[in-house]
């Protein structure tokens, strides 16, 4: 069976280079935008009283994103926000005149036209952007890495989007659509990966997730918690990561909860970026199968990566069978606690959070990052069954437990 693998942030600092990226009047700004769809609601935080108790934690609450915009994931937040910033930019507009009622209206065709958004995606971003560009009367053009899933295939060209399985992983196919999008000039790339000369989008997108890291802090203070003393979030490029470290950051800047990354075993760029000290961004290659889909990401966000050098207090490496503890765990909950349907990309904080309480092979992780009966832990399940075949064989069929070698 494999381990669990963790380092300490023993980085040099960036000197919160790109802290300003999630500053609270960013996430504010893309909430608004949020707000002005009919689709929008709050997603559920869910209080699990007695799965903390069981743990020996005061408080564990999930930010349960099945909800998200009848999508059954949180992606559609950042993609939508970057294609609304990109519109409001060509249009010479301010975001806040950028509603969903302009962006489907006539005037909008008079003003900006039709575009072709490119991306590439395991499923869940894809899905959002192609969402998107249904709602706003835009062409979608996507590509999935090998292994992705028929299903979530299928459910993106149910929005109108071209899209294939390719033969690359996840990087090659950001690569191609990139080169695909400058080649064809009729459309923008919308990733979330961002590199030397390809920043503004993906910021554009992370800010997009503060829409949901907003929400969390607001239901926390609802239900009476003033702060988390941990924040434990997944991450592939890390957009995620950054945004939601990124908001906690500057809601709490003398006090920032400690934040944990973790990260599919396959594709544990940052933790092996964080593993070397030195604070350069490592790449992970091959084709980076994991069960956890949304985290088979080799290269990391570089915007992103300035902001969890500074604020992350942990970076994790977990083997599959601690994603499949999670959604075992939030799918039949102590009694009494709300059930959380939460697919594979989306549970591993949870497994992460029982192993770290449970297990004494992890007492030396429990003990740095100070977890016990005094500690207030969020973390976020950022899907539901976006395969239904895959997540029924996990927790219904037991297809991955402690015992597999995975």
């Amino acid at each position: 069976m494999y381990k669990i693998l963790w380092a300490r942030n023993e980085m040099p600092k960036a000197e919160d280079k790109e802290l300003a990226i999630m500053a609270p009047e960013e996430s504010e700004r893309a909430r608004t935008f949020h707000k002005s769809f009919p689709q929008y609601s709050e997603t559920p935080l869910a209080e699990l009283d007695g799965m903390a108790k069981h743990l020996g934690l005061k408080k564990l609450f999930v930010k349960d994103e099945s909800y998200r915009f009848g999508l059954n994931a949180f992606k559609v937040l950042g993609g939508s926000y970057a294609i609304g910033r990109y519109i409001a930019q060509k249009t010479g507009k301010d975001i806040s005149e950028v509603t969903y009622d302009y962006l489907t209206s006539d005037k909008l065709k008079e003003e900006f036209g039709q575009t072709t958004f490119y991306t590439a995606t395991d499923g869940n971003h894809g899905r959002g952007i192609a969402w998107a560009a249904n709602k706003l009367g835009q062409k979608c053009d996507i590509i999935m890495p090998v292994g992705s899933s028929e299903i979530r295939l299928q459910a993106i060209r149910d929005e109108g989007a071209t899209a294939f399985i390719s033969e690359m992983n996840y990087d090659d196919c950001v690569r191609a659509q990139n080169e695909k999008a400058e080649k064809n000039g009729d459309g923008v790339m919308v990733q979330d990966t961002a590199w030397p000369g390809y920043e503004e989008i993906p910021s554009w997108i992370m800010q997009g997730y503060g829409t949901m890291a907003m929400e969390a802090a607001e239901q926390l203070k609802a239900a009476g918690i003033d702060r988390p003393t941990h924040v434990f979030v997944q991450a592939g490029v890390g957009s995620l990561a950054g945004g939601v470290t990124g908001f906690f950051a500057n809601r709490y800047p003398d006090n920032c909860p400690k934040i944990v990354v973790v990260e599919a075993k396959s594709a544990a760029n940052l933790y092996k970026s964080a593993q070397a000290e030195d604070g350069v961004l490592r790449a992970v290659g091959g084709d980076l199968r994991t069960i956890m889909a949304g985290l088979a990401c080799g290269e990391g966000n570089t915007l992103a990566w300035n902001i969890l050098k500074d604020k992350v207090s942990v970076f994790v490496s977990a083997p599959e069978w601690v994603t499949a503890k999670g959604m075992r765990m939030l799918g039949a909950p102590v009694k009494g606690d709300p059930q959380v349907v939460s697919g594979e990309s989306g549970a591993v904080p949870t497994g992460l959070i029982c192993e770290i309480m449970e297990n004494d092979d992890y007492a030396d992780l429990r003990e740095e990052l100070g977890l016990d009966e005094n500690s207030v832990v969020l973390s976020f399940s950022t899907e539901g069954d976006t395969d239904p075949d895959s997540y029924q064989s996990i927790v219904w069929d037991g297809k991955i437990n402690s015992n597999s070698k995975y």
